[in-house]
């Protein structure tokens, strides 16, 4: 009997490690659809995102972080602006993922940067998150 506790201890312990995970499963995601660079300021660093790629920050800790956009502008631009969440603060809780896109247009020499944010939190919750 003892034999059996013993065993039946001894496999089910590696099921009980299994499933917990050292490093939350948060991330932030930064598309770049805009004709020029994206700079992000976000937990301390700046993340440079290059006109058409992809950068993602993962494994963010639980917690709320302000974050705050500037970009380049092509040459030849003699005005910008910009629409939508540049800078704000962003609440992730467990299991957060959200994601940036950044899109631009170019009307005569007036380049204008679109910023817009998604989050996959339940929005119907009373306690607001994301954006």
């Amino acid at each position: 009997m003892k034999l059996f506790f013993s065993l039946l201890i001894v496999l089910f312990i590696p099921f009980v490690f299994l499933g917990c995970s050292s490093s939350p499963n948060n991330s932030v995601t930064f598309q770049n659809m805009a004709a020029a660079d994206v700079y992000v300021n976000f937990r301390g660093q700046v993340i440079t995102v290059p006109a058409g790629k992809t950068s993602s920050v993962k494994n963010i800790p639980n917690g709320t972080y302000i974050y705050a956009t500037t970009f380049a502008i092509p040459a030849g631009v003699t005005g910008s602006s910009t629409q939508g969440n540049v800078s704000g603060s962003l609440q992730i809780k467990v299991g957060t993922k959200i994601s940036f896109i950044y899109s631009s247009t170019l009307v005569g020499s007036a380049y204008t940067l679109y910023v817009t944010i998604s989050d996959s939190d339940d929005q119907s919750s009373s306690t607001p998150t994301g954006p």
